[in-house]
């Protein structure tokens, strides 16, 4: 055969040069790491403005207050001259987001830990479909129930917690409507329970699987692994579900005008009617209030946003301080 007669292949034609893979996905991170810088920027500017114009409101009320904002026990922002304080409404916030949270943290963990880890499947889904229902139903709604079912129906509840528990004084009930601040508790855990349930519940499923089989492995019951290897990883997670949940309860304000007969007295009972909060008394009174009053229940809603920030502050520290919750290292 003739080698010499055969023939070199055409040179093959070159294609154009495109963008590498890892060129376009360099793009994509910074034009990522932009947005993301640019929608913190903005949360801060909001959160800043949103801070001066509360300020710049809550310097024009206390300018011409003739009470002391934060002993004070009346409020007759209208009156002239003005007196106004927030000592009722700090001390009505404050203990009902307490009572809210003692009943529905430890109840939401339950039921979370039961469909993550106890509940078969049939049974897990539709429950969890149900909570999620839980948190779409207005707050209005659960106020109107609370007034017109739960407050006729806690009677009896009062009455027995009178007779064991009367002496402390903190239970002690003279029989009147059960429109108290242990009735807005019990509404505002209703409320958030949902909340705390569902974070808890994506939390626990997070769990590492290959310690749980481990656990079991080694012969630990169902609670010991949920013990030493669930509840461990999703502390921080029912940490920042119980914040978010509070937060929801210390700015209720529907649930708890419709539930609440309000005073402006701070009784050692919580069972006797009365009381008020922040967001329930901004919500009954900023329609009738005059510049003067709109400006004191401004500097009312101040005082709520500052709470709110110091206990959100305080569980970023808590779990910033105790990072071996965070399962980071499971």
């Amino acid at each position: 055969m003739d080698m010499s007669s055969t023939t070199a292949p055409p040179p093959q034609a070159q294609l154009p040069p495109r963008a590498t893979k890892s060129t376009a996905s360099h793009r994509g991170d910074k034009i990522f790491l932009g947005l993301s810088k640019g929608s913190g920027i903005v949360l801060l500017v909001i959160m800043a403005a949103i801070a001066a114009f509360l300020t710049w409101r809550t310097v024009n009320a206390l300018a011409v207050n003739e009470g002391n904002f934060l002993t004070t026990f009346d409020w007759n922002a209208n009156a002239d001259p003005p007196v106004f304080g927030i000592a009722v409404l700090a001390f009505g916030t404050v203990v009902s987001s307490i009572i809210a949270m003692v009943i529905a943290v430890p109840v939401a963990v339950g039921i979370a830990l039961f469909v993550s880890h106890y509940a078969p499947r049939k049974l897990a889904q539709p429950l969890a479909y149900v909570i999620d229902l839980l948190a779409a139903v207005p707050s209005i709604v659960y106020g109107l129930w609370g007034a017109l079912f739960l407050v006729p129906h806690l009677t009896g509840l009062y009455t027995w917690m009178d007779d064991y528990f009367g002496w402390t004084g903190l239970f002690s009930y003279d029989g009147g409507a059960a429109r108290s601040l242990f009735t807005v508790g019990i509404v505002l855990a209703i409320m958030i329970l949902p909340i705390v349930t569902n974070v808890s519940r994506e939390v626990f499923l997070q769990a590492p699987k290959m310690q749980e089989e481990a656990a079991l492995a080694l012969g630990a019951t169902r609670w010991e692994v949920i013990r030493m290897s669930v509840l461990p990883f999703g502390r921080s997670g029912v940490i920042s579900a119980s914040m978010l949940g509070l937060g929801r309860a210390l700015g209720e304000t529907m649930a708890v005008a419709t539930v609440l007969s309000p005073s402006f007295l701070i009784k050692l009972s919580l069972l006797d009617p009365g009381g008020g909060t922040f967001a329930q008394n901004i919500a009954a009174g900023f329609n009738e209030a005059g510049d003067t009053g709109r400006d004191a229940l401004i500097a009312s809603g101040l005082v709520l946003f500052l709470i709110t920030l110091v206990v959100n502050g305080g569980a970023r520290m808590i779990i910033a301080r105790r990072k071996e919750y965070s399962g980071a290292n499971a």
